[in-house]
């Protein structure tokens, strides 16, 4: 015990750095050519919950919605992956963000990401 009051055990399982190439876009070359995207998953288990964060589900559920193309937006991405891993048994939050390294804006940029958050 810690202060008298018991500790609380939070477990997570984080994925990152996952790699696809992707039709990803609603530009006519980003819909007819696949694009790579990187993608971080960050799940966390119910305090309440002893149910099992599997890891290879996680990652098979990202690789589904990947490879579900062509998709117009990284904002659908995410948020098909944090949907499908929400209603996962014991998942209490998730964080997904998704990075496109070529995004040509007219200057130096590693990368345009988006990133989606949800908690039960």
């Amino acid at each position: 015990m810690i202060g008298g009051a018991e500790p609380t055990r939070r477990l997570g399982v984080k994925l990152a750095g996952m790699r696809f190439h992707v039709r990803a876009g609603v530009l006519a070359h980003e819909r007819e050519i696949p694009q790579p995207i990187e993608v971080d998953l960050v799940v966390r288990r119910a305090a309440d919950s002893d149910s099992v964060l599997d890891y290879r589900q996680l990652y098979a559920i990202v690789r589904d919605v990947a490879s579900a193309d062509p998709i117009d937006y990284l904002e659908t991405i995410a948020d098909r992956i944090a949907l499908a891993v929400v209603a996962l048994e014991g998942v209490d939050r998730v964080r997904v963000a998704v990075r496109k390294p070529h995004v040509a804006l007219g200057g130096p940029l590693d990368f345009a990401e988006i990133v989606v958050e949800y908690r039960t």
